[in-house]
């Protein structure tokens, strides 16, 4: 049996006989610490959207123009809806930490600062509960505010031929 040695601080020959501690491997190793875990940033960047969506007073995610060819995109066949998803957020992953970028558009009459704080709550509790990434920081961009009545505009067009 071999004994493995952590050095911490100073030594006057630095890593002479000192070997790093890596925990145990082979057949006697608990199965959770045999191997390696990579998550891709699509993988973060889904978690973030749903929970950013979640939050009451959010309306959508994304800027302007990437809503109107999301919009757009979700129209044509085979068009490829299933980025709406991640549309409004960026990610960055390393391997234990992850930082998150979202682009939002407000419900009118919300407290901003109120729905920013829900917003990050429950993208770093969703993101650290699922991936086990430490979110280092979660950074929110409000793009717009939507008003009840621009909903109603978009309407009419759609009962006109029964």
């Amino acid at each position: 049996m071999t004994e493995n040695i952590t050095s911490v601080g100073g030594g006057s020959q630095p890593d002479a006989g000192v070997s790093a501690l890596k925990g145990r491997t082979g057949a006697g190793a608990p199965a959770e610490t045999r191997g390696k875990t990579t998550i891709a940033d699509g993988v973060v960047a889904k978690i973030a959207g749903m929970a950013a969506r979640e939050v009451p007073g959010i309306f959508s995610l994304g800027a302007g123009m990437a809503r109107a060819f999301g919009a757009m995109r979700e129209r044509v066949p085979g068009g490829g809806g299933g980025g709406a998803v991640t549309r409004g957020v960026k990610v960055e992953v390393g391997e234990r930490q992850a930082a998150v970028d979202l682009d939002v558009v407000v419900e009118y009459g919300v407290s901003i600062v109120d729905v920013a704080g829900g917003v990050r709550t429950n993208v770093i509790s969703a993101v650290e509960r699922m991936t086990g990434l430490e979110v280092v920081e979660v950074n929110i961009a409000v793009d717009d505010v939507h008003l009840p009545d621009e909903e109603e505009e978009a309407e009419p067009d759609q009962g006109r031929v029964r």
